[in-house]
């Protein structure tokens, strides 16, 4: 409704995405952000400049700049903005559905990269559920719980995944995390215990690669338990130069509204990870916002940046009509 009140031609599309397009021309721009947010209720309200509230940040905040610096139609310039559905979950639905459609000229993903920043690269990621099953054994009977032997597994698969980049630190790290374990599960016939192993995977680390690796441990393992492994959710890293035509239209807009642009790699994972393989076009995310916010109980945007993200995105897409070496 909103994007329709600002002149948007809006829709519906076939994942459920909100799609608003505006102007015509040779060059198409997409501004992809995600309109899902994580579980947790914050009160909306403007508290000393910022706006706080489930969202602020991730990302409904960079979503918003899309449309408002969109709204006035640029000549030359076919913009899409799109709110897609179900970033903050394994599915990615909207992204997907929007990645078998043709590749844009330009496309920016809306996350918070602060109003001054550039994100080009992105961690993948793999989430593992390894579950145990055995027949059920009295409580004092000698030798490991199922619980324990599921914890043996967990010991191995993270051993093996810091082994892979000991001599490494930060976006070039690959993190090994066990996000969630259940045991004493019993039907009095066979008791079980699970797993969930996720993975944060710097670019040079296929998740295929991984995913074999934990199979192979599980397959080795010599308890009583049988095992078995399945991938919840996966995405490749992703990286994009920062010498694009789009990058430089950033920097250049950074730079008019008063900041030197600095560009951001990151730990997580967005819509990047499966558009930037699908269209291969020149990509990066922006928004304004600090991402140590998301996912937080004090999520909160600076009205200021906001603001000062509108004027860059407004620049950006001045740029595209002028036809910065698209």
């Amino acid at each position: 409704m909103r994007m329709s009140e600002r002149g948007f031609r809006a829709s519906v599309d076939d994942a459920g995405n909100a799609i608003g397009e505006i102007g015509v021309g040779p060059r198409h721009v997409v501004l992809l952000g995600h309109i899902d947010t994580v579980a947790g209720e914050i009160p909306v309200r403007v508290e000393n400049g910022e706006l706080v509230g489930r969202g602020a940040v991730d990302a409904k905040g960079p979503l918003a700049a899309f449309v408002a610096a969109a709204s006035d139609a640029v000549p030359g310039v076919h913009v899409t903005v799109v709110g897609a559905v179900e970033e903050e979950s394994p599915t990615s639905k909207g992204a997907r559905y929007r990645a078998t459609l043709a590749a844009p000229d330009w496309c920016v993903i809306g996350e918070p990269s602060s109003w001054d920043a550039i994100t080009v690269a992105y961690k993948g990621r793999l989430a593992m559920r390894v579950a145990l099953a055995r027949e059920a054994r009295h409580g004092a009977s000698p030798g490991p719980t199922c619980t324990e032997e599921a914890l043996g597994i967990w010991e191995r698969i993270h051993h093996a995944a810091v082994t892979r980049t000991a001599a490494e630190s930060g976006f070039a790290r690959l993190d090994c995390r066990l996000e969630a374990i259940q045991g004493g599960m019993t039907d009095g016939l066979v008791e079980r215990a699970e797993l969930r192993v996720g993975y944060r995977i710097p670019p040079g680390i296929a998740t295929r690669d991984l995913a074999e690796e934990v199979a192979a441990i599980c397959a080795r393992h010599d308890g009583g338990a049988d095992v078995t492994v399945e991938t919840v959710a996966s995405e490749e890293p992703a990286r994009t130069p920062r010498t694009t035509p789009l990058a430089r239209a950033f920097v250049a807009s950074i730079g008019e509204v008063g900041a030197r642009a600095t560009f951001k790699v990151k730990s997580g994972t967005s819509d990047m990870n499966i558009l930037a393989p699908a269209w291969g076009c020149p990509m990066v995310a922006y928004g304004p916002g600090d991402s140590r916010y998301d996912h937080t109980p004090i999520e909160r945007l600076a009205l200021v940046d906001y603001q000062h993200a509108i004027s860059v995105l407004r620049g950006v897409l001045r740029r595209a009509g002028e036809g910065a070496s698209i």
